[in-house]
């Protein structure tokens, strides 16, 4: 893959102007003080640097700053203006702990080298449009203010779009392959799970079919209650076909019994799940599923909802807010990205506490 930099001076000189909106503020200026710039470097890397341009040092969870390790889906890539597929994991958290966030201090640069080709599909010719785009959920200042707009919803820290050729290898072999080998019990398989996990994960299966099947009965009665409202936001026919079909799409893809759905007991972090979307139906579990009730608000049924609409051949959700109250106010700022939102997709199949 030979990638050309002859746009790299362009793209800064574009990056600039865009740099220099983004500057400390006052809250009411709704004004995001982290400065973000990017640079191509090697073949198919982009060097990216975010700047704390506040008085005050800025508290965000690690995982909305880009690393050598893809754990988010940080990054817009688009070739030949067609969006290009995310093939990192796609990961459900909980809410962050002390030891989850990263501290900026005033005027400090946070910088990381990232290689693109590690998380998204980069195989073909073309131009390539890059931008970074990090929603900066739980994000603060030491002055106590949160990182949010004014409508409520997390603050995003951009970059200006970054335009890059590549001469691509044509199609690859993507060496991310879902696991072989395996037990399947009553048509699912579990790799790397002990007899209990097994009887644990089974039964999450099992609720998690009843809440797809409940889900899309309420979408298929053309229902719109505030169990709708709560989660997607206020009714337009268009939203509410594509969440419909979404629920078709979950609910065919969990009632699956030849042992396509996979629950893999491989995963030792702190999260509930996470997936890689270009590799259904294989669901890696770790260690808050565990924990997790069974039914209810963030249980084992719900983790794996999320976790199914978050396939490109299911969904294709992406994790733009975590969290009841975070996915309640995305309802209401941006419907259109509830509509996208995994976990919107859980609580409306939870449904806790109850709603019509």
């Amino acid at each position: 893959m030979k990638l050309s930099l002859s746009t790299t001076v362009a793209a800064t000189a574009v990056l600039a102007g865009a740099v220099a909106a983004v500057t400390a503020a006052p809250k009411s200026a709704g004004v995001n003080p982290l400065q973000v710039s990017m640079v191509a470097v090697g073949v198919d890397s982009v060097d990216i640097r975010i700047t704390n341009t506040s008085r005050h040092a800025v508290r965000l969870p690690k995982w909305q700053l880009p690393s050598d390790v893809t754990e988010a889906k940080l990054f817009q890539v688009s070739r030949d203006g067609k969006p290009v597929a995310y093939e990192g994991p796609m990961i459900k958290r909980g809410l962050p702990t002390s030891a989850d966030f990263k501290v900026l201090r005033p005027g400090e640069t946070y910088r990381a080298v990232v290689n693109l080709a590690g998380a998204y599909d980069l195989a073909q010719t073309g131009q390539y449009t890059v931008a970074f785009a990090s929603p900066l959920q739980h994000a603060s200042l030491s002055s106590g203010e949160m990182l949010r707009e004014r409508t409520g919803i997390p603050m995003i820290a951009k970059s200006a779009p970054l335009r890059l050729w590549v001469e691509g290898k044509g199609p690859v072999k993507n060496g991310k392959k879902p696991g072989t080998g395996g037990t399947v019990v009553n048509g699912v398989s579990y790799v790397g799970c002990s007899s209990t996990q097994i009887n644990t994960a089974g039964n999450a299966v099992v609720s998690a079919r009843n809440y797809t099947e409940n889900a899309k009965g309420y979408l298929n009665a053309g229902t719109v209650g505030a169990r709708y409202t709560t989660w997607f936001g206020g009714y337009t026919s268009s939203r509410y076909n594509t969440v419909q079909q979404h629920f078709v799409s979950i609910d065919a893809a969990m009632d699956q019994n030849a042992g396509q759905v996979k629950i893999n007991c491989g995963c030792n972090q702190n999260y509930y799940a996470y997936v890689y979307p270009a590799r259904p139906y294989e669901i890696f579990v770790c260690r808050a599923f565990w924990s997790a009730p069974l039914t209810g608000t963030d249980s084992k049924a719900g983790t794996l909802v999320h976790e199914m609409s978050h396939f490109n051949n299911v969904a294709g959700t992406d994790d733009h807010v975590y969290g009841q109250t975070g996915a309640k106010q995305l309802a209401i700022s941006d419907p259109a990205a509830a509509v996208d939102n995994a976990d919107s997709h859980e609580y409306f199949a939870e449904n806790t506490p109850s709603q019509n």
